[in-house]
């Protein structure tokens, strides 16, 4: 996924910085927050700066799950400047994506806090990223459903129509048709 979001930015070159930096120069940067929530994904992030260059070395400040103030110092990162600069928008995309889900999964569980009530999350995650979002999710606090497809058998509206039963028969005929032995589940 790294290699992927890399070639899509940095598919010929950053002729920007080629052109204002010395490739030989060498510098650093702190990744701080722009604003309050939870982290996710710094490792991820930093990973990138590794794959443009491996002069540079990157140090977490804070993991994965704590809480952010606008102003919190996450990451402090040194080396080619050149690499820092090339690599810094696609690290922070990845950063900022994780976090802001695990910051929002946060608020739904806060307020759910005290009840029996569980945030789960669903299979509508940007094609690729699954694993991150649903990661995210868990470092927010959320539970995850369903991976793919095969981990369950989830009755939606669509499957009640296509079968044209009732509820009742439709979740029977799951039962009956099934080669696993998974839970059958209703969406509401």
């Amino acid at each position: 996924l790294v290699d992927l979001a890399i070639s899509e930015d940095y598919i010929s070159g950053d002729p920007t910085t080629e052109s204002l930096i010395n490739s030989s120069e060498l510098g650093s940067a702190v990744i701080v927050s722009d604003e309050e929530g939870v982290l996710a994904g710094i490792d991820v992030a930093l990973f990138v700066f590794s794959k443009i260059s491996s002069s540079i070395s990157t140090k977490a400040l804070l993991s994965d799950g704590d809480n952010l103030k606008k102003g919190s110092r996450i990451a402090s990162i040194e080396g080619s400047l050149s690499g820092i600069l090339s690599a810094e928008r696609t690290a922070l995309n990845f950063l900022q994506l994780c976090s802001g889900v695990a910051t929002e999964t946060s608020k739904y569980v806060e307020a759910i806090h005290g009840t029996n009530a569980e945030i789960v999350d669903t299979r509508k995650t940007i094609p690729g990223f699954r694993r991150l979002q649903k990661y995210s999710v868990e470092i927010g606090g959320g539970k995850n459903h369903r991976h793919n497809l095969s981990d369950g058998i989830l009755i939606k509206d669509n499957h009640l129509a296509a079968f044209g039963g009732s509820i009742e028969s439709t979740v029977d005929a799951a039962r009956k048709n099934s080669s696993h032995t998974l839970k059958v589940e209703i969406e509401v």
